[in-house]
């Protein structure tokens, strides 16, 4: 299934680790772009699913992608009042970019593990050294762990804060 919310379990807790340097938001969009690919081939009835936007190659192009969408949107904020969820329009570029790239190559990582039809490595390579490297409802749980552990990492430091104003 696209669109999967597992992947967002390893983005909470990469944004964790430095939420002002990694932007989850990025992360989100940038796994959502890539997996408009097996969708539109799910929709259309083709096979295989994940083709060339699941290689760590694609990726790169789908991160910088998100990146170049992000300050193409800033740039229109600055004209036109565009809507702010997320407070998406103060985001720094360097943490778009990096919070894409986590998102595009963790998704590949973990998709390469679940799908047999990921060739992560193309055009050097048509293997799939990852695939069942762990099960897959280990993966699952590694991923809600890595959520919970993220969500409650970033819990505890807005907790800090709030104390810390007062």
């Amino acid at each position: 299934m696209p669109i999967t919310p597992f992947h967002f379990g390893p983005g909470a807790a990469i944004h964790a680790l430095a939420p002002r340097r990694i932007s989850f938001l990025a992360f989100g969009a940038s796994n959502v772009l890539i997996d408009l690919e097996p969708l539109y081939f799910m929709l259309t009835g083709q096979d295989p699913l994940h083709r060339f936007f699941h290689t760590y190659i694609g990726a790169s192009l789908v991160a910088s992608f998100a990146v170049l969408l992000f300050m193409g949107c800033r740039s229109l904020s600055v004209r036109f009042p565009l809507p702010n969820p997320f407070k998406w329009q103060g985001l720094g570029v360097w943490p778009v970019v990096a919070g894409a790239f986590a998102g595009t190559y963790s998704h590949i990582a973990l998709d390469s593990i679940m799908h047999f039809d990921i060739r992560p490595l193309a055009p050097f390579s048509n293997a799939n050294p990852f695939y069942l490297a762990v099960s897959i409802d280990d993966l699952h749980r590694l991923c809600v762990v890595a959520g919970a552990i993220g969500l409650g990492v970033l819990g505890v430091r807005r907790l800090l804060r709030l104390v810390n104003v007062d």
